[in-house]
């Protein structure tokens, strides 16, 4: 299936959900509510409420608590990106100037920390502690991955584990979750839930493989930031950590001048791509990439044929083939 017709499937879903998401950003308190209205403006995929809303579609029926679990998620991954965006000290999101940048750090990180715990206050109302207790462990790790990542700022020597321990907490165990839900909130056994929480993990680990490639060979107009701005940042990411490995010394200097001067100065973007493509770790990586996808979608195919399974079928594909 081609994502337009994957979204189709569940379109009026998650129509409801943007409307939930609407309802929940509404307040007497104008930074709050002008901050929500922007973010939620900005679109995005609503990759992780589609995720949800496919598995719930896929097990069965999508429950007004699967609604609200939609905008859940969509409401954790936002909060995430706005506290990443003053972390990073980051000028544009989505293709517009990023919150911080027009709020200012202080009112953006309350803003953040509002999303969440509203997340957590419309979580609280199911009344379920399998389904509290996944969000509040989703969270903490997304917390540690930052953390984690913040302590490898500008250091080249970050290994590979530790770049898959990141990609894990950060961006794979949100996944995970919104394909655990569900099966939660539909009360199937252990085993299901936990079957359902790896193929998320996984299509999670090849979503972030698949940016950390998007970023040093998009354009800033299909991405909606700069390119090559992890290095900027001092993050190193697995394709550059084959050049690294690769690259000898000359390489390796080149790549820590980066890191250390925080900008392409002394030495410019083109000629670090050329040192991970000297190195093929941009095929390194999509291979990786392609190897997560397909553990996904080998544990989805356990589940009983329908077309809401063909559709969660073809996510694998449509994230390792994405441009943006």
């Amino acid at each position: 299936m081609t994502p337009q017709q994957i979204y189709q499937l569940i379109a009026p879903e998650l129509a409801l959900v943007e409307e939930e998401l609407k309802g929940y950003t509404r307040s007497d308190i104008r930074p709050i509510a002008e901050i929500g209205e922007y973010l939620l403006n900005a679109g995005g995929k609503r990759l992780r409420p589609t995720l949800l809303l496919l598995t719930a579609r896929m097990l069965g029926d999508v429950s007004p608590a699967m609604i609200r679990l939609g905008a859940v998620v969509e409401f954790i991954h936002n909060a995430t990106l706005v506290h990443d965006d003053v972390i990073d000290a980051a000028d544009t999101r989505r293709g517009r100037p990023s919150a911080n940048s027009h709020w200012g750090n202080s009112m953006t990180v309350l803003a953040g920390d509002w999303l969440y715990m509203q997340s957590f206050a419309v979580a609280l109302g199911e009344k379920n502690l399998d389904i509290l207790n996944t969000l509040i462990a989703i969270t903490q790790k997304m917390v540690e991955g930052e953390l984690l990542q913040l302590t490898l700022l500008g250091k080249s020597e970050t290994t590979r584990q530790q770049l898959l321990d990141i990609a894990e907490r950060k961006t794979a165990y949100l996944f995970s979750g919104c394909m655990k839900l569900p099966a939660l909130a539909a009360g199937l056994n252990h085993g299901s839930a936990e079957r359902l929480a790896e193929a998320g993990m996984n299509l999670g680990m090849a979503f972030q493989l698949v940016d950390d490639l998007l970023d040093l060979t998009s354009t800033q107009e299909v991405l909606g930031k700069p390119v090559a701005n992890d290095l900027k940042e001092g993050k190193v990411t697995m394709p550059v950590f084959f050049a690294v490995q690769d690259g000898g010394p000359d390489g390796t200097g080149k790549i820590r001048q980066v890191l250390a001067e925080r900008e392409f100065r002394s030495v410019g973007a083109n000629e670090i791509l050329g040192l991970v493509k000297q190195s093929n770790g941009l095929d390194r990586t999509r291979t990786m990439a392609l190897e997560y996808a397909a553990k996904a979608a080998a544990t989805l195919e356990e589940f009983p044929p329908s077309i809401y399974r063909d559709a969660m079928l073809s996510i694998p594909e449509f994230i390792v083939t994405r441009s943006a």
